[in-house]
């Protein structure tokens, strides 16, 4: 789930820079940062952030600049009707010039200084560039983690592989626990109770005892568990927090699996087991 994308953009007097990154979460957080006054293009961040991800934890940053001229002039049609309809009796009597241009202009209120950040139309092209550009980040981020999920896919395989293998090896050498049991309980009664133990009362207890270290279930949920895994990874949806549940019961079965072993060789089949699944554990983690 880590990855990371920056987009640049420009409007009007303003240009900007976006950077989204993300590394592991549980679930999805979105941070953003943006420069005053642009606080409220957190929410299409988050909207945008929703309809892409499942999962991570994420920080978008909007670094903005604004060009130091941005003072438009404008000519206050009005005040200059104002001075006109004044002048024109005068003119027209006599008593003064037909004003020029550069005359009018100069009179106080006539031409206006207007900040560009100060026009809504202006301001409102900005923050939906802006917001586009946010946007844009969030679908190159997607991209990248996409670009790592591929990159991953052939190692979770492996491993859940492995998984697979040591679940045959243990069914193999869990079939040869019964006459272990047997043989192991018969040579401790004769040498507790020698010549009274008889052959009915070994094959009796063996057998209890067999029941209760029996690893079928275990072995049959492993097996089912690894072909859930394989189609979780063979399918394009969102599947991280699914495997990661997934993994849980793969150690909880290996565990058991443990615990009821009779044999060396099953236990070590069992913690060889338990190490492959902590290791996919850890790289589901960068699943989404």
């Amino acid at each position: 789930m880590t990855g990371f994308a920056r987009v640049e953009g420009a409007e009007g007097p303003w240009s900007w820079a976006v950077e989204a990154r993300s590394v592991n979460g549980r679930n999805l957080e979105v941070r953003f940062r943006g420069p005053p006054g642009f606080e409220h293009l957190e929410k299409p961040v988050r909207d945008g952030a929703q309809t892409r991800f499942q999962r991570g934890q994420m920080n978008v940053g909007l670094q903005a600049k604004r060009a130091e001229s941005t003072v438009a002039v404008s000519v206050n049609v009005e005040q200059l009707n104002r001075y006109l309809a004044l002048l024109e009796p005068m003119v027209a009597a006599g008593r003064a010039l037909t004003p020029s241009a550069d005359g009018l202009l100069a009179l106080r209120g006539v031409l206006e200084a207007v900040d560009a950040e100060d026009d809504p139309q202006v301001r409102a092209a900005v923050e939906a560039a802006m917001a586009s550009t946010l946007l844009a980040a969030l679908d190159a981020l997607k991209a990248s983690r996409l670009a790592e999920g591929a990159a991953l896919l052939p190692v979770l395989t492996a491993q859940m592989n492995r998984v697979a293998d040591l679940v045959a090896a243990a069914e193999a050498e869990a079939a040869g626990q019964p006459v272990v049991i047997r043989d192991r309980f018969a040579r401790r009664l004769k040498e507790l109770a020698g010549e009274a133990a008889s052959e009915e009362r070994i094959i009796q207890e063996a057998a209890a005892q067999a029941v209760k270290a029996d690893v079928r279930e275990e072995l049959d949920r492993l097996t089912a568990h690894v072909a859930a895994a394989r189609g979780l990874l063979a399918s394009d949806s969102a599947a991280g927090r699914r495997l990661d549940f997934l993994t849980q019961e793969f150690m909880r079965e290996a565990n058991t699996l443990c615990s009821k072993s009779a044999t060396p060789a099953l236990t070590a089949i069992g913690l060889d087991l338990k190490a492959v699944i902590e290791q996919f554990r850890e790289q589901v983690q960068n699943v989404e």
